[in-house]
């Protein structure tokens, strides 16, 4: 568990980030790569992905250079996903070249001491080292995540959206209060579920606020840096609607799961409403009728899964406290 303390000045410096973050989404898809965990809702991804890494000769450098640094593991260096990154390439990219070279070996040695760093880790020091692996990092972006771009950008703003509506409804504590079934705001405090290898700890944003980052390629594990006096971050997941299983995935994941419990159409719609979501967007996240959404979301409600209020013209479906223990079940079962 990871408790984040908030005072008054840091629910006003408070941000979302309106793009995906290039770097960490090298990251966290380096994670996908690693495990079969949340591997139902990436199954296109992952076998495109290993086809285009294949087919460019970058699958070396994926298991030689690119996950002995990013370990699905306790830690993975800070300096690799930089608090001020951008959202385009060169900004990202600037910001890694910009990091001292103090700070690369301190983490490199921090990386040897939790998991084991590659020898080669310590000349990252070297900005010209440091140039060289940027460029296999561009190689790799371009191979497996920058074809997903406005899919990426596409799912930040409709979570972005959802977030302007707790904003509208309950001011920033609305918008914290609304974030899912990972994250829990009780103030002044925002306890987020954490890789259970890290342990629990405290961050204590000091007045400086914090920059909220949803991430495409990350599943169900919020992550903040390890290291307390950076900017703070903190990158959290957007939850993919249930896919029908194929060859590539196993049937005891969580969206096989949820589909047997409720079917293909609810599973979606349930998703579909931890970010909040309409009756017309539930449809298109389901691929059925509006009618037909909101007979399912009425049968979600009267299980006690989701509540709806009306906003406007529209209905706006959220979870419930069961509702998302269900989702969270579901979502911490995968693997």
């Amino acid at each position: 568990m990871l408790r984040i303390h908030f005072s008054d000045a840091d629910l006003a410096r408070t941000r979302l980030a309106a793009t995906p973050d290039p770097l960490w989404e090298i990251a966290a898809s380096l994670h996908r790569l690693q495990s079969r965990k949340g591997r139902w809702a990436y199954a296109g991804w992952y076998r495109t992905a290993r086809q285009q890494l294949r087919e460019k000769g970058l699958e070396r450098l994926v298991r030689r250079v690119l996950l002995p640094l990013y370990p699905r593991a306790a830690y993975f260096p800070d300096f690799l996903t930089p608090a001020h990154g951008g959202g385009n390439w060169s900004e990202a990219a600037e910001s890694l070249l910009a990091t001292p070279s103090h700070r690369v070996l301190k983490e490199v040695g921090i990386l040897d001491r939790t998991v084991g760093a590659p020898s080669w880790a310590g000349q990252l020091a070297r900005l010209e080292a440091r140039k060289e692996f940027v460029g296999m990092l561009h190689a790799y972006y371009d191979a497996v995540v920058a074809p997903y771009k406005e899919q990426m950008q596409a799912r930040i703003e409709s979570e972005r959206a959802a977030r302007c509506r707790g904003l509208l409804d309950g001011g920033l504590e609305g918008m914290l209060a609304g974030l899912g079934p990972l994250m829990h705001w009780r103030f002044p405090v925002l306890e987020v579920s954490y890789p259970k290898q890290t342990g629990d700890r405290d961050l204590y944003l000091n007045g400086r606020g914090i920059t909220l980052v949803p991430s495409y390629f990350n599943w169900a594990e919020p992550v903040a840096f390890a290291d307390p006096e950076l900017p703070p971050v903190l990158w959290y997941s957007l939850l993919h609607e249930p896919q029908a299983p194929d060859s590539s995935v196993g049937a005891d994941g969580p969206g096989q799961s949820l589909i047997t419990l409720l079917g293909p159409t609810r599973a979606a719609a349930l998703y579909a409403a931890s970010a909040g979501a309409t009756t017309g967007e539930m449809a298109r996240a389901a691929g059925v009728s509006a009618s037909s959404a909101s007979r399912h979301a009425t049968a979600l409600r009267d299980a006690g899964l989701l509540t709806s209020v009306r906003n406007g013209s529209s209905v706006l479906h959220t979870l419930t406290p069961t509702g998302a223990s269900v989702l969270r079940a579901a979502t911490q079962a995968s693997g």
